[in-house]
């Protein structure tokens, strides 16, 4: 993505109150990750992001095969990290699982995850900027008469670590089709007498000599190994073919005997199993199991197929335990509170875990379960754009039938109200629940306004799981909130194809709100509306508008189109979401209902960003709005798991450009949100520290104004310094520095935000 001009906003709107109405309850205070766009299956990294030595975090979460990327900022002890999404594009593409590990024991971590069937390495090449090189698109190992390429399904969570202590990194995972757990040795230090190669054998067909039971999650301790090493691949006839299902494995030493221990992960089941090593380090022999892991502490129950995520994530040299879901499917995992954090009271070889949250970084940024619809309407009529967002649903039980995992969600809307004003937004969830509609006991909420009645009074039409429309009368507000009356569910007797997104604009520019639904199938069905202001009547004039397919078909048989119609100087346009999570962008609409629209990429002059780089994650929606510039759009876009993302150009109302046409530096402030002070730096275009275009550290002149535009402080400054901000109420700003020299300025903004007490 094209760093220089996108931002994904975790300063621009304010969070600083939170009043949930349907008796959930949140902190005061901003959120620190407003924006990151919610986390649902997910697996946390140490890499070092911007290459100063500290190991800054990746969260990879494998609903969207989304990269997030924080900068590391504490201190011994702390976890406190910084939104650094400029970094996410320097990563390679990755998929289903990610681990890091330094295999050429050369100081940076190399990234290990799934491709075709196996493993891809990649090898970390950075020296003064992040980069990568692909190692392998498929990891190999002896096998008996050559090398083969290792087989990890999605389904697997491998070890990659090294199991027998000579330094270098061994791989550990189950057979594909059976229930053994393979070894394969690294020959690295054998072979070359370092670590810096990939040199696999098959060295245990049954590594810890146990097995896991066919379809479920039980041990079995001494198990008879059926493979022999050389010749034959079963010893024996009476040996039925076992099965393998998935398993995530996390190898280490439990309590302290230098020998390596397993925990084991199942798919369908929320626990944790953790076998004990009570052979050597040349032949591992697995002699106890704690089923519910840590039984010490707070067992793991998490729903479903939790994965281990072992990493330093305070700084303090031990590491630490976050447990997440590693289910591939879409509705079987908790998502909401699927972050657990357990604190390592003790060392690294004889490791006490000791549960801290449920929620590690979820409970600091907007997230909405899964599957998250964001749509903009002004329901208070104050001429600023709220938010509402619908969602696939919160995550609410599991239970088995007839022994297949099943999970239950509710869909509902939230309500974000815009407190802000034209062009600082400031935005207070009020509700999780708007209009009670979780009380439908729905899938996928997907909201649409309108005064339809023509009342004055805005109204709400949903669609949903099953393709049909709901209706909700506006009925005024209550403390801020929207007000509807009961649901009317079968709207105009409307079905289209299932997950119904409904847009309701005047299309046609009669007059009358039209109806246009987005499909699972990828594509649009349009309703014109044949009545009157007062009484809509939707009638069905286009079954597929624009011929627009959102669908790829090399990823999906699924579009999930959720389109977006807008009009900029009195042109029209569409935005549309898709499954595989970009979001799109056409015109040739006016005077060409019938026709076919034109897919453009005009995302970059509206947004700042290429419709083509732009990947959210899966199942995408969103708007564009002016809420922070009276020329630009900025962009609110949802996905599958669950939060938002905000994308503005960075252009600031009311202030001038200053000096040259030139190519101007980024000017990063911190911490944002602030208190009493803050600190700026200059950033090039990859987010690394750039000197000043003068070319030298010399002060340069720094003016910070208001979110109306009135300058409150003038000085000069040198980048690095301290700068008090005690005497500054709560609210934007914005800095500009200027460099006399070079006639060059960069700019930034910053949010004062102290805590708001209830």
């Amino acid at each position: 993505m094209m760093t220089s001009a996108r931002y994904i906003l975790s300063f621009l709107v304010l969070l600083c109150f939170v009043s949930l109405a349907d008796g959930q309850t949140a902190a005061s205070g901003n959120l620190k990750y407003t924006w990151a766009g919610g986390l649902n299956a997910c697996q946390f990294c140490a890499i070092d992001l911007n290459l100063d030595g500290l190991n800054d975090l990746l969260i990879f979460d494998r609903h969207g095969n989304r990269k997030l990327t924080f900068i590391n900022q504490g201190g011994v002890g702390q976890i406190n990290y910084r939104y650094a999404p400029e970094y996410e594009s320097q990563l390679p593409e990755m998929h289903e699982w990610v681990i890091t590990a330094d295999y050429n024991c050369d100081g940076k971590m190399d990234i290990f995850t799934y491709g075709y069937g196996g493993v891809r390495v990649f090898r970390n090449t950075s020296a003064g900027s992040l980069s990568f090189h692909l190692q392998t698109d498929l990891l190999k190992s002896w096998y008996y008469t050559g090398f083969v390429g290792i087989l990890v399904t999605s389904a697997d969570y491998p070890v990659i670590a090294d199991i027998d202590g000579d330094g270098d990194l061994d791989l550990l995972t189950f057979f594909g089709l059976g229930s053994y757990m393979e070894y394969h040795k690294n020959l690295s230090m054998e072979t070359f007498g370092n670590c810096d190669s990939l040199d696999y054998r098959l060295s245990d067909h049954c590594w810890g000599k146990f097995r896991e039971s066919e379809g479920g999650n039980h041990i079995t301790l001494n198990a008879v190994c059926p493979y022999k090493l050389l010749n034959d691949l079963v010893s024996a006839d009476d040996f039925s073919p076992p099965k393998h299902t998935g398993s995530t494995l996390l190898a280490t030493d439990l309590n302290g005997d230098g020998l390596t221990d397993l925990i084991v992960g199942d798919v369908d089941f929320p626990n944790l199993i953790a076998l004990t090593n009570g052979g050597s380090r040349d032949s591992a022999l697995m002699v106890s199991q704690d089923t519910v892991f840590p039984s010490y502490d707070k067992s793991v129950q998490l729903f479903s197929f939790p994965v281990l995520s072992y990493l330093d994530l305070d700084n303090d040299g031990i590491n630490d335990l976050v447990v997440s879901p590693f289910d591939p499917a879409y509705y079987n995992a908790e998502n909401t509170k699927s972050c657990w954090f357990y604190k390592n009271t003790g060392t690294n070889t004889n490791p006490d875990f000791v549960f801290r949250t449920d929620a590690l970084f979820q409970s600091e940024m907007l997230d909405f379960g899964s599957g998250s619809n964001p749509v903009n309407a002004d329901l208070n009529h104050d001429g600023l754009d709220d938010i509402v967002t619908g969602n696939y649903g919160y995550y609410d039980s599991s239970a088995y039938h007839s022994g297949y995992l099943q999970s239950y969600f509710t869909s509902s809307l939230s309500f974000l109200k815009n407190t802000g004003t034209s062009y600082v937004p400031a935005f207070g969830l009020l509700t999780t629940d708007l209009a009670n509609a979780s009380g439908l006991k729905v899938h996928g909420l997907y909201p649409a306004f309108w005064d339809l009645n023509n009342d004055g009074i805005t109204d709400l039409l949903c669609g949903n799981e099953d393709g049909s429309l709901i209706y909700f009368q506006g009925r005024g507000d209550s403390a801020g909130i929207p007000v509807y009356g009961s649901p009317q569910k079968n709207y105009q007797q409307i079905k289209t194809d299932a997950f119904s997104a409904p847009q309701l604009f005047d299309l046609d520019r009669d007059g009358l709100a039209d109806l246009i639904v987005g499909r699972q199938n990828g594509t649009m069905k349009y309703f014109r509306n044949t009545g009157s202001p007062g009484n809509p009547v939707f009638t069905s004039t286009l079954d597929s508008l624009g011929k627009v397919d959102v669908t790829n078909h090399n990823l999906s048989y699924f579009g999930y189109c959720t389109p977006y119609f807008f009009r900029n100087n009195n042109r029209t346009y569409l935005l549309a979401g898709s499954e595989e999570g970009k979001m799109r962008l056409f015109t040739g609409i006016d005077g060409n209902l019938n026709g076919r629209f034109t897919e453009i990429d005009s995302l970059n002059s509206l947004i700042g960003i290429s419709n083509d780089s732009l990947r959210i994650g899966w199942r995408t929606s969103g708007f564009l709005s002016h809420l922070s510039d009276p020329l630009y759009y900025d962009m609110v876009c949802g996905n599958f798991s669950g939060g938002l993302n905000y994308f503005t150009k960075g252009r600031i109302p009311g202030i001038q450009e200053q000096g040259s046409t030139g190519l101007m530096p980024n000017l990063r402030i911190y911490p944002d949100p602030a208190d009493k002070e803050v600190r700026m730096e200059l950033v090039n275009n990859r987010g690394r520290a750039s000197t000043p275009m003068n070319g030298n550290s010399d002060p340069c002149k720094l003016t910070i104004f208001n979110s109306m535009g009135k300058e409150i402080i003038q000085t000069d400054y040198t980048p690095g310094s301290v700068i008090s901000t005690i005497s500054l109420s709560q609210g934007m700003y914005i800095a500009i520095l200027s460099f006399p020299a070079s006639s060059t300025t960069a700019r930034g903004k910053f949010l004062i935000c102290r805590s708001v007490q209830k």
